[in-house]
């Protein structure tokens, strides 16, 4: 259950009471696996309108964060892109997620970063600078062009976004945790059944192929690294 309020493309309960006590029952179970963080979407406003959505968003977050202090994991919420707010999100931006962590007023609440979902927003390397501290999961994938769905990533480096930018601005800012591949490619799971979907390859073979592209995508901050560490030494 990955978010507050339903999602038209996924099943699962129809009340936020409901899906709150589906995650924190999901949190128990996968904390024994010594997760870094939990992540959560807000999932989008729908037929309850704006301000009532957000109301139960609030209420639902405080709840899943309390449980994530209890089992000494944090819990990002996680903004998505502009493009398909309406299907899953109310929060598109870091400054958003920042404004509905604050108001949540949770200890433990922070925010997660997705490439393929914040590549495109306005002034992003500001807001990495601006909301880096927030930050406790980062989530890597490349934006297909053009984008067939929701569920269309593509390897990191075989996009539209400049990733080497954005991985590049979030060390800078302070970043010092995991990046998650998050390759998102259906294979007529979620009814698009694309040719070239990536999870029709074995997976050990997708790990690897993943694993390479994104090491080529930090390639030149590492060799950056390297060259200032020899100088100052």
């Amino acid at each position: 259950m990955p978010s507050i309020l339903p999602l038209p493309a996924l099943p699962g309960p129809e009340t936020a009471e409901e899906r709150v006590e589906a995650i924190r029952a999901g949190m128990r179970r996968l904390a024994a696996f010594g997760p870094s963080a939990f992540v959560c979407l807000t999932g989008p406003a729908g037929a309850l309108g704006e301000e009532a959505a957000r109301s139960h968003v609030v209420e639902g977050l405080r709840e899943v964060a309390e449980e994530g202090r209890r089992l000494g994991v944090p819990v990002g919420v996680e903004p998505m892109s502009a493009h398909f707010q309406d299907d899953w999100t109310l929060v598109t931006t870091l400054g958003e997620a920042a404004e509905l962590v604050e108001e949540v007023g949770a200890e433990g609440l922070g925010i997660t970063f997705d490439t393929w979902h914040l590549w495109d927003t306005p002034s992003l390397d500001e807001e990495i600078s601006a909301h880096a501290q927030r930050i406790v999961c980062v989530h890597v994938a490349d934006w297909r062009e053009p984008t067939r769905g929701w569920c269309d990533r593509a390897l990191p480096g075989e996009g539209a976004i400049d990733l080497g930018r954005i991985l590049d601005a979030l060390r800078e800012a302070g970043w010092k945790g995991f990046y998650e591949l998050e390759l998102f490619s259906d294979d007529g799971t979620f009814g698009d059944d694309y040719e070239d979907s990536l999870w029709r390859l074995p997976a050990p073979e997708l790990a690897e192929r993943g694993r390479e592209a994104f090491d080529s995508c930090v390639a030149p901050w590492s060799n950056r690294q390297a060259r200032q560490e020899e100088e100052s030494a």
